[in-house]
């Protein structure tokens, strides 16, 4: 297995409009392992159309509970068991998570045991460990480090970039935040940046298209970073590659990879990757 990055949902938002790209959620593999970061509605058949058997999940992290974040989550556990799924997959998210997933076994209690009984398949809520963690280390095992960091995306208050370590590499996803300054220390030095982008051009054009109108742009400006302030991160930060993620907007024709890159020019000197569903980045 080849150590990779790949961005399987790269959208900001729950959405989905036709042709677009599909929320947020990504693969990392690396040292063995693989390692899912956010399941947005798609990451199942995201992780299906990245050649990756899902009976082999290994590693499930959710930022936090926005549901373009973590809408995906039962699903693609319950799609792996049936799948083949036999081994038990750890998952880590915030305090409330445990909700979400008693909540979703109840909603699916008829077919699990069904499954159980006529196909003779292991009890999939014994294949489940749920941990909840905070700031500081979330994993750590003899090849693998993961450690979080409260980040500022109100009125969320359980939202965490993620830094993963392995192999003597370290990449770090930022989940949703405002611009926030402790994020350049907590990456410092990190092969890659996952950074959530927001083009200021763009905003007014999707909270016309979603029709909230002002409330919506009010929580876009306070809660997510502009992508001028994702490049002042990555440069803070001394990493080598900043993958711009979770894009917004992701779906506006009148927008694309090359608004992005003008919006950078003179503010970022390092290799520069605009997300899109599938790309995988070798690592």
């Amino acid at each position: 297995m080849a150590d990779r990055l790949v961005l399987l949902g790269t959208k900001g938002g729950p959405a989905i409009r036709p042709g677009g790209p599909s929320p947020t959620s990504s693969l990392l593999e690396i040292a063995g392992r693989r390692i899912v970061i956010d399941c947005g509605l798609g990451v199942t058949r995201g992780l299906v159309n990245a050649d990756m058997s899902l009976k082999d999940l290994d590693l499930i992290l959710i930022t936090h509970l926005h549901s373009d974040h973590g809408l995906e989550f039962g699903p693609l556990l319950h799609t792996a068991w049936t799948s083949g799924l036999s081994r038990k997959v750890t998952v880590y998210g915030p305090a409330g998570i445990e909700d979400y997933w008693g909540g979703f076994l109840q909603s699916m209690r008829y077919d699990i045991d069904l499954r159980i009984d006529d196909e003779g398949r292991p009890d999939l809520r014994d294949l489940v460990d749920l941990k909840i963690y905070a700031d500081g280390t979330v994993h750590q095992d003899a090849g693998l480090t993961v450690t979080a960091l409260r980040v500022d995306h109100p009125p969320v208050i359980d939202c965490f970039a993620l830094k993963v370590e392995a192999d003597g590499r370290s990449i770090v996803f930022s989940a949703d935040t405002a611009y926030f300054p402790p994020l350049a220390e907590f990456a410092r030095g990190s092969d890659i940046l996952v950074h959530e982008a927001m083009l200021p051009e763009g905003v007014d054009r999707l909270v016309a298209r979603t029709g909230n109108g002002a409330r919506l742009k009010e929580h876009l400006l306070a809660s997510h970073t502009m992508v001028e302030d994702a490049a002042r991160i990555a440069s803070a930060a001394g990493v080598q590659h900043l993958v711009l993620h979770h894009l917004i907007p992701a779906d506006d024709p009148n927008f694309g990879e090359a608004d992005w890159i003008k919006a950078l020019n003179g503010k970022w000197y390092g290799r520069l990757t605009v997300s899109r569903d599938g790309l995988a980045i070798p690592l």
